[in-house]
């Protein structure tokens, strides 16, 4: 019996917590095949610049989903506590946050940064997985919404795997390549901590921990059709879509 079927049984908070990590070991994103090959160098400069370029789109829209979370809260404690992750993408000024960071590794990548925060060259299958998530966030429980920001809890360990192997197996990676990565190290255990203790106080039925499950199914399935969408276009078969990107290197 898998994750999705041991849900309808959530008497406890432990047990809601017990099904978030089995959910996320079971589906989150590190279990893709573009992301193995990723890993074990298997990809081309060409395939890994499309991915940053792709991978953009979800980063520009982190902060939009947050903003849309905390225009629903009420409790400014809440707020306060959820604005950090919005400083931590945006930054406090221009040149700062993960944003920046990210545009940065795509230029030390060779990709044009006009071209990245253009957007015109971004899958569509990307965009449309992404914008599923930010309208999720904006017109679903504030509970669900904070539920499914809960794949920061398996972060750690995709971007420890990624970094080391993308160092040790690419020679145009550098330290600096991936140095968007460095804080969040820090960052996405304390916003899935925070994320973990909400959903297991204020779900405090069966039924609101099957929500709370769902929420995060659906956010691990947003993150599995980017890979698959990369994986199609540049990978296999290789059909790069009318007016997509197409590597050059």
């Amino acid at each position: 019996m898998n994750v999705v079927n041991r849900i309808n049984t959530l008497e406890t908070p432990e047990a809601l917590e017990a099904a978030l990590l089995a959910i996320g070991k079971e589906r989150y994103h590190n279990n893709h095949p573009f992301h193995h090959l990723m890993r074990d160098g298997k990809l081309t400069k060409g395939q890994i610049q499309a991915w940053a370029l792709n991978r953009y789109y979800y980063q520009s829209r982190i902060p939009m989903k947050d903003s849309a979370l905390m225009s629903r809260v009420s409790d400014p404690d809440l707020r306060r506590e959820w604005a950090q992750r919005v400083i931590d993408h945006d930054g406090t000024r221009e040149g700062q946050g993960g944003i920046a960071r990210w545009l940065d590794m795509c230029a030390d990548l060779g990709l044009d940064r006009e071209e990245v925060v253009s957007e015109r060259t971004i899958l569509a299958a990307t965009k449309f997985a992404v914008d599923t998530y930010v309208r999720f966030v904006r017109e679903s429980s504030l509970l669900e919404a904070i539920a499914s920001s809960l794949t920061e809890l398996f972060a750690p360990s995709i971007i420890g795997e990624r970094v080391s192997s993308m160092l040790a197996q690419y020679p145009f990676i550098t330290k600096k390549t991936m140095s968007y990565f460095d804080a969040r190290l820090t960052q996405a255990p304390r916003d899935s901590q925070f994320a973990l203790s909400y959903v297991k106080e204020n779900a405090t039925t069966p039924e609101a921990r099957r929500r709370v499950c769902d929420a995060l199914i659906l956010k691990t399935d947003i993150l599995w059709a980017q890979l698959d969408a990369l994986h199609f276009a540049y990978v296999e078969p290789g059909y790069v879509p009318p007016g997509a990107f197409v590597p050059r290197a």
